[in-house]
């Protein structure tokens, strides 16, 4: 009986062994069918996780490139199907979903050199130029819409909002570089005697720095990728910063602070490029103006630092007359921070995915694209997440022609060779730039930013400027005239301020440990006189008689001593160097504070423009702010008070901020990812060239008029508001 059971057993056994393996494979059979249609449907409408297949079934199963995709014919097996790696293994021991299983191969399905598959389109080699170029258009195209998809699928989460921090820590940096000029220029020209001719070199040359920057390292991240260039670019911005603030020559001083403006200027155009890259769409707008904030706490950064710091002079230490290191000069170091920290957090973040798909890494785009969804489900809570994309477009590499160096040639030679054949990529780039289709977009986008920074930095010069041209008118009205005075066998061991002494005669005075500060002594005599520790800012001897008299530790020298007549007179122990006052300056306090309210009234647009740039659109809120920051300026014609003044710069910062953030979204949409930092760059050069323009325009009408730099500042604005009406609208575009 035990026998013919075991028969019937087995009967059953193997029926059942028969009818599972029939069943598989029918399920396996099927799936291939589904996964052959499903290839000549578009990719952005189905991504299947990547999984090994039996190496039988390689001809149906494994990764093929068809006109430049990578498809997995893989699915899911039903039922009990099962790979080679999971051969003889239960249902139960299948992979786990979320273990990782490799990056989906960028090669497989090629046909081996030599060989030409039957069906195949002709070999690239002979393509036209622009036959490969007008595939390659269509491959970004699609690309385009695929790599949104992605996104989508990425979501929106702690990646982004990581990213954020560190792309806004560079921004930052950005802003504060801008404001350190206008706070240490005072301070630097004093204490390191900068003549009146160099006198607004300082402001200038940072600027110019940055000009160059912004083209450079713009059209360099289209090159080498965008964190690479933006951690060298904030690193030299940073050495040359700390640099700077202890260099003591003028000279010195202006080499540093241009290469450190050159440095910074690639923050920009690489940080909106950057962040743009890994955003959807319906994020994009929103996101990139948040980001825009960090460039306001730059702002109030270096001017809460400036209030803090610079005023309080005892902070300073000095090394003998020759080398003396100010409050402005920590100042200076302690604005370098932001930079600093920018550079630490960036280490830590991946390239942008997008630029590597555009340089055809097809692998290392896919590692960052599952990081980024990775940490993002990780954070929703959703750790068994599957990324489940395994099929990329890869544009088609168009090979440039280059010239060959002699790999014996010397490594000074070979370096010189490669910043050639960079600097000529970067050109090449930039040219591409006035190409069809974006020809009339770059030209656009060169006139808008030139507008808008030249209506900008020219009024941020103006309204300071103004500002303290009344105090000056203020301060001038309260100076004491003392005309015809003898005075004789006098101590004067106290401050001196604001006086003008005219035809005096001091005869055997006593001028110990004491300061003049803004005193004008003209046709005077001084006979038999002794000055002792006396320091002397903003003062003059014009037209004096100076007999018989002693000069000890005193800043009294050639430059304050006009048209005047020394005779039997003896210096000794002179200060070198330019004096600086040690009393509180409380000028300096109501200067950075005015800066500061300016700065903190772009707050409302800030979050006004975040929050309508997706609803109203980029192009109506730039060209709306463009036109009411125009309109804006027409109330200085009321302008005649301190108050006043001030109100004025709050508004018009307020409600120019909105065009500056519309603008960076569209900038950062309208170029294609090959082109986007070179296209940034450049306009962010324009508005640097604007701003050198807009400085020296209109701060030598201060005083003069106030006609001019209202009629050419609405001009400009409400001009370049229209010509930004004309761009095309982004809103609903996915990034080229």
């Amino acid at each position: 009986m035990d026998e013919p059971h075991n028969n019937r057993t087995s009967l059953v056994k193997g029926a059942k062994d028969i009818a599972k393996e029939a069943k598989r494979q029918t399920a396996k059979n099927f799936n291939k069918a589904v996964d052959r249609a499903s290839d000549e449907y578009s990719t952005q409408h189905s991504y299947n996780r990547f999984q090994n297949e039996d190496e039988d079934e390689n001809n149906y199963n494994s990764y093929t490139q068809q006109d430049g995709h990578y498809a997995d014919n893989a699915a899911n097996d039903e039922d009990g199907a099962s790979s080679d790696a999971t051969e003889g293994h239960d249902d139960e021991d299948e992979i786990y979903e979320g273990e990782y299983q490799g990056v989906p191969a960028h090669n497989d399905g090629k046909p081996k050199d030599g060989q030409v598959a039957l069906g195949q389109p002709v070999s690239d080699s002979l393509k036209s130029r622009k036959e490969l170029e007008n595939e390659r258009q269509a491959e970004e195209e699609e690309l385009a819409q695929q790599y949104e998809l992605i996104m989508q699928e990425c979501g929106h989460g702690r990646f982004q909002w990581q990213l954020f921090f560190v792309l806004g820590l560079a921004l930052m940096s950005d802003g504060v570089e801008v404001f350190v000029v206008g706070f240490v220029l005072p301070s630097a020209e004093t204490d390191i005697c900068v003549p009146n001719s160099g006198a607004g070199w300082l402001g200038s040359i940072v600027y110019l720095g940055m000009m160059f920057g912004a083209f450079f390292w713009g059209g360099l991240s289209d090159k080498v990728g965008r964190k690479q260039c933006l951690l060298i670019s904030l690193s030299v911005n940073a050495f040359f910063a700390f640099l700077s603030s202890f260099v003591q020559g003028y000279s010195t001083f202006l080499f540093c602070r241009m290469v450190s403006g050159f440095g910074i200027g690639g923050a920009v155009p690489i940080v909106f490029s950057y962040f743009a890259e890994v955003l959807a769409r319906e994020k994009r707008g929103e996101h990139l103006s948040w980001l825009c904030m960090f460039w306001m706490i730059g702002g109030i950064y270096a001017s809460a630092m400036a209030w803090a710091i610079i005023p309080h002079y005892g902070w300073s230490f000095s090394m003998g007359s020759a080398y003396q290191f100010h409050s402005w000069r920590v100042f200076v170091v302690v604005c370098a921070l932001p930079c600093v920290s920018a550079v630490v957090a960036l280490t830590f973040m991946p390239e942008s995915p997008r630029f590597f798909l555009e340089t055809g890494k097809h692998d290392e785009a896919w590692m960052v694209l599952k990081q980024i969804h990775d940490t993002n489900m990780r954070a929703r809570g959703e750790p068994e997440r599957v990324f489940t994309v395994n099929r990329i477009k890869v544009p088609k590499q168009l090979d440039e022609l280059v010239e060959m160096q002699n790999e014996s040639a010397n490594p000074a030679v070979k370096v010189l060779y490669k910043i050639k054949a960079e600097l000529r990529g970067i050109w090449l780039t930039f040219m591409r730039c006035f190409n069809h289709p974006v020809k009339d977009n770059t030209i656009k986008l060169a006139v808008v930013w030139f507008t808008l920074s030249f209506g900008y930095y020219g009024l941020s010069v103006w309204f300071p400027d103004v500002i303290k041209h009344l105090q000056a008118d203020d301060y001038a009205s309260r100076v004491k005239m003392h005309n015809n005075e003898r005075i004789e066998f006098f101590t004067f061991n106290f401050t001196l301020e604001n006086q003008i002494h005219r035809n005096g005669v001091f005869h055997n005075d006593r001028f110990i440990s004491m300061r003049f500060k803004s005193v004008t002594f003209i046709d005077s005599f001084f006979v038999d006189c002794y000055f002792e520790d006396v320091s002397s800012v903003g003062s003059l001897f014009k037209n004096c008689t100076i007999v018989d008299s002693f000069f000890y530790n005193t800043d009294i020298d050639d430059t304050k001593l006009t048209n005047s007549k020394v005779i039997n007179s003896s210096f000794y122990h002179n200060k070198t160097g330019c004096q600086m006052t040690f009393d509180d300056d409380y000028s300096a306090y109501w200067v950075y504070f005015v800066n500061f309210l300016g700065t903190l009234a772009v707050l409302p647009g800030n979050i006004v423009s975040a929050l309508l740039m997706d609803k109203i659109g980029r192009l109506s809120m730039l060209g709306g702010s463009m036109v009411l920051s125009g309109i804006s300026c027409f109330f200085l014609w009321f302008g005649t008070s301190e108050s006043m003044m001030i109100f004025m710069l709050c508004l018009y910062n307020g409600l120019s901020i909105s065009a500056w953030n519309s603008l960076d979204v569209v900038t950062a949409e309208l170029y294609p990812t090959d082109r986007r930092g070179t296209g940034f760059g450049f306009c962010n050069a324009m508005c640097k060239l604007a701003a050198v323009l807009g400085n020296l325009i209109f701060g030598s009408l201060v005083g003069i008029t106030k006609a001019i730099p209202i009629l050419l500042a609405s001009s400009v604005l409400v001009g370049g508001g229209l010509v930004g009406l004309r761009l095309p609208d982004t809103r609903a575009n996915v990034l080229m």
